[in-house]
């Protein structure tokens, strides 16, 4: 082959028209990530973009509006159980999962029902 997937560039969820607001109050003002710029030729169709580290997630407005809830993403982090702790004590229902081998993790819906997966991986061993 002449080519090779490097990366995932950046992750898209969806939510309903008009949340731009709810979006950056979860996404920037709970979870951290900071608001990037949307190129000027995309911002007419809605949505917001966000960044936390290498970690790139974009909010697409999509009409009709239907939430993941099986299909998600699944963020790395380190002190899931902080995360967890404070998650609750900002008002986001957590929910553990034991079944992947040799990771903690739990799952979580942002405002518009979207599945998003925190894990941390014992001993750096992803199996």
């Amino acid at each position: 082959m002449t080519f090779q997937l490097e990366r995932i560039d950046h992750v898209q969820l969806s939510a309903p028209k008009d949340s731009e607001e709810t979006a950056i109050r979860f996404y920037r003002d709970i979870l951290g990530f900071k608001e990037e710029e949307k190129p000027e030729t995309l911002k007419p169709n809605g949505g917001v973009w966000f960044r936390n580290g290498e970690i790139a997630l974009h909010i697409g407005i999509e009409e009709p509006f239907t939430p993941l809830k099986k299909a998600h993403p699944a963020f790395e982090v380190s002190g899931i159980d902080a995360l967890q702790t404070y998650l609750e004590g900002a008002g986001i229902s957590t929910k553990w999962d034991n079944k992947l081998p040799n990771a903690k993790r739990f799952y979580i819906n942002d405002p518009f029902g979207n599945r998003i997966e925190f894990l941390e991986w014992k001993n750096k061993i992803k199996n």
